[in-house]
C-alpha cells in the first residue's frame, strides 16, 4: 500500500466546504476491485491537495495545465519519490480528441478506464469526459452520487488520463441552463456551476460545454436579454475562478430558442466575456440548415443554397479567438422519414433529437449512410476562418448502448480511421496557403 506523504496533513483538517465537515473521506470505502490501491491513494492525494489550496485561499489559487507553467504533482510511495507533470497544448495545430460517450454508454457496462485505453491505443490526444462517466464512479463509493464522491471521482480521473498522457479538453454538457422561468431553479443552476468550476479545476481541465438548452417552450423565456443576463452571470462565474474557467456555447440543432450556429454566435458577441465562446458542433450546423430527417429526401428545401449562404456568414464573422471548440460527427440518412412509424421515433424527442441520439456518424463514413457535408464545413473552419486546435469526436448512435465488451475498440477504430481521412481529405498537416494553392490546381 502507498504511503503518501501529503504535508503531513489528515483530511479531516480541511474545513473549506461544507459538503466535508464531520464527514469521513470519500474513498475510504471503495472496493478494491473498483479501484486499484495505487489509483485509491492518488485521488485521495489529489482530492486533499485541492481541499487544502481552496483553505488556504478560497479562490483555489494554484496552477493548473499551461504552456508556460504546468501543473506540479508531487507525492511520495514507500519506496520512492516522483514528479509528475501535466500539461495541456497552447496554441497548437489540429489534434484530435474523443468524447467519452462516443466510446460506450456507461450504462451499458462499458467502464470509463477502458475508454480511455481504448482512446490512448488509437492515437488520440485528449478527451472530452461526459458528466455520466464521472458520476458512474461514484456508484461503489459510500453515500453514491453525491458532491464529496463527484470530488473523489474527478481526482481519479485525473489520474487515468495523466498515466495515459491524455488531455482533458472540457466537462460536459452543463445541460439547460439559459433562460429558465422558474428563476428558483436559475439560482440551483448558478450553485451547481459553481460546482462544476471546482470539478473542472480538479480534473486538470479549463473548460465546460454549454449546450443550448431543448426543455419545452413553457419553460424558457423568449426574452432573449434575459438569456444574455443568464450567460454573463455564468461567464462571471468562471472569470472568478482561479485559474478562469472557460464556457463554450453550442447550438443543439434541436434546441428550443437557440437552434443554429448564428443564433448562438450572436449569444457570445453580446456577452462579451473572454471566458465565453462558441462550440461549432458539424453535425448540429448540418443537421439545422442542410438536413431534416423528418422527412422523405433527409434534406431542406434548397439545402446546398443555404448551407453556402451560412458558411459565407461564418467566415466574415466567426472570429477565431473566441471559437473554443470544433465537434466532429456526421449522420445517416435514414430509410424513411423519421415519423411516428420510425423505429426511432420518440414522442417526447423532436425528431433531429431521436435522429442525433441513434444515427450519428464518425467522418467519412459514407459507406455507413452518412451525407452531411462535412467537409465543406470542416475546410471553411480549419482553412477560411483558421481554426488551430482541437477537432473532438462526438458521436451518438445507438450500438453505444449494447453492452458487448469489443464496442469501445470498434468505435475507437472507426474513429482512428476518420481521422486519418480528415489528415488526407482536409490536409492537416499543411499550411493553410499550401492547401489552398493545391486546390486550385
Amino acid at each position: 500500500m502507498i504511503t503518501l506523504i501529503a504535508q503531513g496533513l489528515a483530511f479531516d483538517e480541511y474545513p473549506a466546504f461544507a459538503l466535508y465537515r464531520n464527514k469521513p473521506n470519500p474513498l475510504s470505502g471503495i472496493k478494491r476491485g473498483v479501484m486499484s490501491d495505487y489509483l485509491w491513494a492518488e485521488a485521495q492525494f489529489l482530492l486533499l491537495v485541492y481541499l487544502r489550496r481552496l483553505d488556504n485561499d478560497h479562490s483555489a489559487r494554484f496552477r493548473t495545465p499551461s504552456k508556460t507553467a504546468p501543473y506540479r504533482i508531487r507525492y511520495k510511495t514507500a519506496s520512492s519519490s516522483h514528479e509528475q507533470e501535466t500539461s495541456q497544448v497552447a496554441d497548437m495545430l489540429c489534434k484530435p480528441s474523443i468524447c467519452t460517450v462516443s466510446l460506450g454508454r456507461c450504462s451499458a457496462g462499458h467502464s470509463l478506464q477502458h475508454k480511455l485505453d481504448v482512446a490512448k491505443k488509437y492515437g488520440f490526444q485528449a478527451i472530452e469526459l461526459f458528466f455520466e462517466d464521472l458520476t458512474d464512479l461514484t456508484k461503489p463509493m459510500p453515500g453514491g452520487d453525491q458532491p464529496s464522491n463527484q470530488l473523489a471521482a474527478a481526482a481519479a480521473i485525473r489520474k487515468l488520463c495523466d498515466d495515459r498522457e491524455l488531455s482533458i479538453l472540457c466537462l460536459q454538457p452543463f445541460m439547460h441552463y439559459e433562460g429558465l422561468i422558474d428563476r428558483e431553479l436559475h439560482q440551483k443552476k448558478i450553485k451547481d456551476a459553481k460546482f462544476w468550476v471546482h470539478l473542472a479545476h480538479i480534473l486538470g481541465t479549463d473548460m465546460i460545454l454549454l449546450p443550448s438548452s431543448f426543455l419545452s417552450p413553457s419553460e424558457l423565456s423568449t426574452d432573449r436579454d434575459m438569456m444574455i443576463r443568464d450567460m454573463v452571470e455564468i461567464a462571471d462565474v468562471g472569470l472568478e475562478a482561479t485559474p478562469i474557467i472557460r464556457f463554450a456555447y453550442e447550438a443543439l440543432c434541436w434546441g428550443t430558442r437557440v437552434d443554429t450556429w448564428e443564433a448562438s454566435w450572436d449569444v457570445v458577441q453580446r456577452v462579451s466575456r473572454s471566458n465565453f465562446g462558441i462550440c461549432l458542433d458539424t453535425f448540429n450546423i448540418a443537421g439545422r440548415i442542410y438536413a431534416d430527417p423528418a422527412i422523405p429526401s433527409g434534406r431542406t428545401e434548397n439545402c446546398n443554397e443555404a448551407i453556402e449562404a451560412s458558411l459565407r456568414e461564418m467566415i466574415a464573422s466567426v472570429d477565431p479567438q473566441k471559437l473554443f471548440l470544433v465537434q466532429v460527427a456526421d449522420a445517416e440518412k435514414l430509410a424513411q422519414a423519421l415519423d411516428n412509424n420510425h423505429p426511432f421515433y420518440s414522442q417526447e424527442q423532436p425528431p433531429r433529437m431521436s435522429w442525433s441520439r441513434n444515427a450519428r456518424l464518425f467522418y467519412g463514413e459514407n459507406d455507413r449512410g452518412g451525407y452531411l457535408p462535412i467537409k465543406r464545413i470542416l475546410d471553411v473552419i480549419i482553412h477560411d476562418i483558421g481554426y488551430q486546435g482541437w477537432l473532438s469526436f462526438e458521436v451518438f448512435h445507438r450500438i453505444l448502448l449494447e453492452n458487448r465488451r469489443r464496442i469501445p475498440e470498434t468505435m475507437a477504430r472507426r474513429a482512428e480511421r476518420s481521422w486519418r481521412r480528415m489528415e488526407r481529405d482536409l490536409a492537416l498537416g499543411r499550411p493553410t496557403a499550401d492547401y489552398k494553392t493545391q486546390a486550385l490546381l
